[in-house]
């Protein structure tokens, strides 16, 4: 190995043990010292419970861990948005679990909060997830009701999903192992089944403090909303469990028993590792995101023994499109190509760059990957689509709308990574976030954004100067290279993968040698939702 392939393992292996460092801090939730007042209530954690209830805690996908990352300083913070969300299996099924995290704010819902439980959700609904809800929460977090209240994508939306679930046939059951109130308390009610753990679990529209306050009651909250009051009086409950295990082993009774799901039919054969080898990942991404690599020595190390059939080779080369296999599952495969390449013309064309032929030949592929019934997986590294006069002549708005046309309307399961860049029409085209993948993942070097942090600082800078000479001011060079910093630091910690994912723009920050796995229960999640749309993509302009 060459002197840059081990300077850019040095690089990117410290990128991934700064993920494992932030990571292990997030799953302290509120800290050390509230974690162990959990336990002195005789309450497992968040991660406890999920880590009991899954038949391998090594063996689940963890959804937005770093949600809320750097969000709320000014009210404590969110560490994982307060919530706990896991992708796991329960007795043999692949279930979608949620867990307030009461170390965090007594388990309060911050805006983002909503956000993370609304994406929990909508993979339960596309994939017809089974969907387990430990509810320990305080409700809204009051300071923000504005921002989590009243919007169609706020607090009430996650009764709405309850509903259309259950009348999906797509089982929900809660348990309540703590706090349940006000409207929070429809969750676990508008669930298929509910538990409540005696003692420590609660529920009620209002506590005992807001009764006293609104009619004049004395009642304490136990006998107002406690599990003998529920499993006994009321009937709201369907079952109590004298702890949190004795809870959740009630759930992993009730799993056990659930049906077959429908099967989507997806190909599978016995899955075989590639023949490269995955870890030199690391030493072939290259450190800086404007640096030219090979995509496809990356795919070769991603997909089954190492083969990839390639799809139209020969044309359209800034797009890489093509069949393979990942652990076991059929996939299609549409990559940006970052090396530079020459067309049969003899032109050179960069690497990075969407280019006519390359959507014209994306949108073929992702069609006969619908037309075949293959899921889809994007691997990003993209700047954007050509410009300039000869591809506007082209008309490359014309052929980028073809393919986003494809991604937009593609019926099977679409998975992507964001390996680098992911700047402006180029992720969408790739099938960013606002283009329904069923998993968004990101590696360390991702970077997403309109456009590059050195790019943006220099238009940004050019207004800022232009803004200044309007009011008769001059900055010196020393002065407007200080401006074009700050300018450029502030939009850099913007493109981080680490701010996409605490804006759950994308659904987790993953070591390279983690992807297959990820692909892999993705599909198998797919895979419980039979598919029943079929592919058309519409009015296009030829």
């Amino acid at each position: 190995m060459d002197i840059t392939f081990n300077q850019n393992e040095d690089h990117n292996k410290l990128k991934v043990s700064e993920l494992r460092n932030k990571l292990a801090k997030v799953k302290l939730g509120g800290g050390k010292s509230r974690i162990e007042k959990q336990h002195a209530k005789g309450k497992l954690t968040a991660r406890e419970r999920v880590d009991y209830l899954v038949d391998n805690p090594k063996d689940t996908l963890e959804i937005g861990a770093f949600a809320g990352d750097g969000m709320y300083s000014e009210h404590g913070g969110c560490p994982s948005g307060g919530v706990v969300v896991k992708i796991g299996y329960i007795q043999k099924r692949l279930c979608i679990i949620v867990a307030n995290d009461a170390t965090v704010k007594a388990g309060a819902w911050f805006p983002i909060t909503a956000k993370k439980n609304l994406r929990a959700q909508e993979i339960a609904i596309e994939n017809r997830l089974p969907i387990i809800y430990l509810v320990d929460s305080a409700g809204v977090y009051l300071p923000m009701q504005d921002e989590i209240f009243p919007d169609k994508e706020h607090f009430g939306r996650i009764f709405r999903n309850n509903a259309i679930m259950s009348s999906s046939g797509i089982t929900q059951i809660a348990a309540v192992m703590g706090s349940c109130v006000a409207g929070g308390a429809y969750l676990p009610i508008m669930s298929d089944e509910a538990l409540i753990v005696d003692k420590t679990g609660s529920i009620f529209l209002a506590g005992s403090y807001l009764v006293k306050a609104a009619i004049g009651e004395n009642i304490d909250n136990e006998t107002l909303g406690g599990a003998t009051t529920h499993s006994e009086i009321s009937g709201v409950t369907d079952y109590k469990s004298k702890d949190d295990k004795d809870a959740l082993d009630t759930i992993k009774n009730l799993v056990s028993k659930l049906g077959a799901p429908e099967i989507a039919g997806y190909n599978r054969e016995k899955p075989k590792k590639p023949l490269e080898d995955p870890s030199e990942i690391h030493g072939l991404l290259p450190v800086s995101r404007t640096d030219p690599y090979n995509m496809l020595e990356i795919i070769k190390r991603l997909v089954d023994n190492s083969e990839f059939q390639q799809y139209k080779e020969g044309f359209g080369k800034t797009i890489i499109t093509g069949y393979g296999r990942i652990d076991g599952w059929a996939v299609g495969i549409v990559a940006n190509q970052r090396k530079v390449v020459k067309t049969k013309k003899g032109e050179m064309q960069f690497g990075g760059v969407i280019y006519s032929d390359s959507a014209d030949k994306a949108t073929r592929f992702i069609a006969n990957c619908n037309q075949k019934k293959i899921p889809l997986v994007f691997f990003q590294d993209v700047t954007g689509f050509m410009v300039g006069s000869k591809s506007e002549h082209g008309g490359i708005i014309k052929d980028g709308a073809k393919m986003v046309n494809a991604v937009s309307n593609s019926v099977v399961p679409k998975f992507t990574v964001i390996i680098g860049n992911s700047y402006g029409a180029g992720n969408y085209a790739m099938c960013g976030k606002a283009y329904d993948p069923r998993l968004i993942v990101s590696w360390p070097s991702a970077a997403l954004a309109v456009m590059s942090g050195n790019s943006a600082a220099k238009v940004l800078l050019q207004i800022e100067k232009s803004s200044l000479e309007k009011k008769g001011q001059k900055i010196s060079k020393e002065e407007e290279t200080a401006l074009f910093q700050r300018i450029k630091q502030r939009y850099d910690e913007q493109i981080s993968p680490y701010y996409a994912a605490a804006h759950l723009w994308t659904d987790a920050i993953i070591d390279p040698l983690e992807t297959r796995n990820w692909i892999s229960k993705g599909i198998e999640a797919a895979n419980n939702a039979p598919q029943d749309k079929p592919f058309n993509m519409g009015v296009l302009q030829v």
